[in-house]
């Protein structure tokens, strides 16, 4: 005897208009590669993202501006006392990625 099992749903997939589309890739462009638990520098300093804010109206609350789209929830991991905070800096060519001693170590190719 053959049991058969329905398929799961497919997942609906999410069509943006275009001018939606081209939001999200100017929002994208902004972060860069800032995503949570990536550590970056720039001349302020050295910072661990904790979130990544992509929802307007949180970001608007965090960083107390009408026409925020985005926000970073960071904190300063050269501060012993540093405490999170929001920013909605765009992603320049000054700043930097700082690998972890995790992806230093894989990309080595060192394990235990």
């Amino acid at each position: 005897m053959t049991t058969i099992v329905a398929a799961a749903p497919a997942a609906q997939a999410t069509f943006l208009s275009p001018g939606d589309e081209l939001l999200r890739r100017v929002i994208d462009t902004q972060i860069g590669p800032r995503i949570e638990g990536a550590t970056y520098q720039n001349v302020d300093g050295i910072f661990l993202v904790l979130d990544v804010v992509r929802d307007p109206e949180r970001a608007r609350e965090l960083l107390g501006r009408r026409s925020a789209q985005w926000a970073l929830v960071v904190r300063d991991v050269l501060r012993h006392d540093g405490q999170p905070f929001a920013i909605g800096s765009v992603w320049t060519t000054a700043d930097q990625l700082v690998p972890t001693a995790t992806a230093s170590a894989r990309a080595t190719g060192w394990t235990r």
